[in-house]
């Protein structure tokens, strides 16, 4: 059986994420701090909710981004919301904040004057939201294009690579709301 390490930084929504995991039947879940279990998992999973600042210092007190380089390298893993934006290089949230730095782009911060057709469009953005498949990829399998995911995010990822973009939602502008990257797959929902 395969065995899939949701990483516990202590910023994540865990339980949630490995029961959803155990519903699709995923494998062995284990929330996990350990590095070993991590390195020896089949398959890692990087949740993340709240600011970066908070979880870039313990993803770097625990030492965690080298092993996200190290294990997001010769694995599927699957960075998920706060998780996906710590991958990229660099944040605008919290005056500027560096992130790990697998995936090239920039968190950016959707802005106060959002607007969409004349309306006000509130920060963060919250609720249900269409995603348009930009390519095929295994993780799309058994989804249709246009399904509905949920987005709780203030800040958007820019990448300088169209190519890994694979996934975009749309609240005032477009925006990547999933990324590909060889074994990576990241998701803002």
């Amino acid at each position: 059986m395969q065995t899939v390490a949701v990483i516990d930084y202590g910023m994540g929504n865990l339980h949630s994420v490995a029961k959803a995991l155990e519903h699709v039947g995923a494998g062995r879940v284990l929330i996990t701090s350990d590095a070993d279990v991590i390195r020896e998992a089949d398959r890692v999973v990087f949740p993340g909710v709240g600011a970066i600042r908070d979880c870039m210092a313990e993803i770097r007190r625990l030492g965690f981004d080298a092993l996200v380089r190290e294990v997001s390298q010769d694995r599927p893993f699957l960075g998920i919301c706060v998780g996906m934006q710590a991958l990229m290089e660099r944040s605008e949230e919290s005056g500027g904040v560096d992130c790990i730095g697998v995936l090239p782009g920039q968190v950016r911060f959707f802005g106060k004057d959002l607007h969409e057709d004349g309306q006000h469009l509130k920060v963060p953005h919250m609720g249900w939201n269409e995603v348009a498949q930009a390519v095929d990829h295994p993780l799309w399998a058994n989804i249709p294009d246009m399904a509905r995911f949920y987005f709780v995010h203030s800040y958007y990822i820019e990448s300088p690579n169209p190519q890994q973009i694979v996934g975009r939602g749309h609240y005032g502008h477009d925006f990547a709301a999933a990324l590909a990257d060889g074994s990576r797959f990241a998701v803002q929902f």
